[in-house]
Parts: C-alpha cells; structure tokens; sequence
C-alpha cells in the first residue's frame, strides 16, 4: 500500500530536483552561441564606435563572437525597438542612447516600447560631451557671434542632427529656446551622414560628437565654437562651455547597454561584469579618453536610476521647445 501510494509522488519529485538547478546552469554554460550587440544608427557614428571598442574585448572574456549589428532609423528608436521585442535569453543586447532610451517616449507617444518596462539596463557605458561645430563659411567666431548672426542676419541658419530625438537635436533646440533664436533643424539618419553634410557646406553647423568632430576640428575642415557639456573638455580645453556665453546651458550624450525584459538575472551580471572590464580595460578606456568620450561602467540599478532621471529632464525640454518627430 505504501509503495502504492508514494509511486505517484517520485516522477514529479525527480522532476522538480532535476527542474531546480536549470537556471544557474544556464547562466554558468552563457553563452554559447554568437551574441548580436545592435546599435540603434548606420556604421561610422561615436555609438558604432563604442560598440566597435567594446564587442571584441567581451568576446574574448566570454570565448563567443559578439557581432556589432546596425540598425539605424528613428534616432535610434528602431533598433533599440527591435531589441525590446527579441528573446529574453542575453544573446541580444542594444548599445543604446539618450535618443532610444530616454527622449523617443516624450517624442512619440505612440513608441512601441517602454524602456524600462521592454530593457534590463545593464551599465552605462560612456558619456561624450558635444561640439558646436560650424562651417567654415559661417562668419562667427564664437557664440555670442553666432547668436547675433541668427538673430539679425538675413541668412537663415539651420543645423544638423543625427536624428530626432538624438543628443544633437536636443543640443540644437535648447540653445534655441534659451536665447530665443530659430534655427532651422535638419535630422539626418546617423552621426556620419550629418558629418558629411557639415563638412560639404549643406548645413551651417551641427552639435558633432567630440568622438567623430575632433579630427575635423583639428585639420579646420570646420570651426569648433564651444562644447556643450557644464565644463571645458580636457581634449579641446581651447574651447569655452557654451554656458560660458548662455548661462545654465549643458547637453551631454551617453550611451548604455541594455537586454530586453527578463533575461535572467545571472546573465546579466555576467553581461555586466564583461562590459565593465572592457571599459576599464587600459586600451579601449585610452581610446575613449582621446576622443573625448568618459566610461562610466555604472552597475544596472545605477543605469535604470539615471534613465529615469534623464526621461524627466527631457520630457521638459520636448514640452517648451514643441519638439516633434517629423
């Protein structure tokens, strides 16, 4: 009667002991396929570059590729979307932006993801000061020049951005609003297409990334104005703080690596602890530096804690400044 009685009971018993140890498992075996980093603009951009920089150093530590994956549009809402909705399993991650991440919901509220409802942040993975950049066409030497110029000249001035939503659109439109000055705003697909637009003469100026500018700069294909963090850039120290002329100005972008919702904790601590050391790593940290960029290497509840402050901060500015996406 016994022997009756427990039979039953042992197949679901074996299969709950056999269940119990699947996860960390999985997490100890990660990973063991290629994982596809996708970044959210066209090849070339400071976001491929950080990718670029990154994604051999964690494929070394993990002993997988992990292959830079571009998938530009929509001031990066359109790749960073296509992450969102991908397996929860770590093996896609997105190296995403200001735009993607926190200005895209202020912007369109038809998006069709939330990021910290669809995206486990993982770390943020640098912060980049900006560049007011002109042609060298432009007849201003500085910034209180260029705000006389678009106030009184006849010229109407515009500027480039690497798409709506990016750090360069909002660049551009704060210092719109605050000095009370219209600029027209022309949204290239990426960082590179809106470089090249800048160095030909198509536009009057632009925000550039001090990643992808400082080269420029240096051999005056174009004039650096004035950066726009709150302090002078150890790379370009010749250069004032746009606040310096506007006070109270500062727009920095950043970049951070995010996995869809879900992905099991462990491989996101193994995610993390990669992308970290990459960071850190004296080489990729020695790139990043001379071009003006700073890893941050934050952990995942440092990143979600900063995206939601960030989405506030901006949805302000898409409110007073009637940003739109088109």
């Amino acid at each position: 009667m016994q022997a009756r009685t427990l039979t039953p009971l042992l197949p679901p018993l074996f299969a709950a002991l056999f269940a119990a140890p699947a996860l960390p498992v999985l997490a100890q075996n990660y990973p063991v396929k290629p994982v596809r980093m996708v970044v959210p603009f066209p090849p070339g951009g400071p976001t491929d570059i950080v990718a670029r920089l990154m994604a051999p150093k964690m494929a070394e530590a993990m002993g997988q590729q992990v292959i830079v994956d571009n998938r530009g549009g929509a001031g990066g809402a359109i790749g960073t979307e296509q992450v969102a909705k991908s397996p929860a399993d770590g093996y896609t991650l997105v190296m995403g932006t200001i735009g993607g991440l926190a200005v895209a919901k202020s912007l369109n509220p038809k998006l069709g993801y939330d990021t910290l409802r669809d995206l486990t942040p993982i770390t943020q993975s640098v912060t980049v000061t900006s560049v007011l950049v002109t042609h060298p066409s432009v007849p201003a030497k500085n910034v209180k020049e260029l705000l006389a110029l678009a106030k009184n000249s006849g010229k109407k001035l515009n500027y480039a951005s690497s798409g709506n939503g990016t750090i360069t659109h909002l660049a551009g439109e704060l210092l719109k609003l605050m000095a009370k000055v219209d600029i027209t705003h022309v949204a290239y697909k990426g960082g590179a297409p809106a470089l090249v637009a800048l160095v030909s003469g198509e536009v009057d100026l632009s925000y550039e990334n001090s990643l992808i500018i400082t080269p420029h700069i240096k051999s005056g294909k174009v004039k650096g104005l004035a950066v726009t963090g709150a302090k002078r850039s150890a790379l370009l120290p010749e250069l004032p703080t746009i606040g310096e002329t506007l006070q109270g100005y500062s727009a920095n972008g950043w970049y951070g690596l995010l996995a869809p919702a879900g992905t099991p904790r462990p491989v996101i601590t193994r995610l993390h602890a990669e992308a970290v050391k990459a960071l850190r790593s004296p080489d990729v940290s020695d790139k990043l530096g001379g071009q003006g960029a700073e890893p941050v290497a934050s952990t995942p509840e440092e990143f979600t804690a900063f995206i939601r402050s960030e989405t506030e901060k901006w949805a302000n500015l898409v409110k007073a400044a009637n940003m739109r996406t088109d």
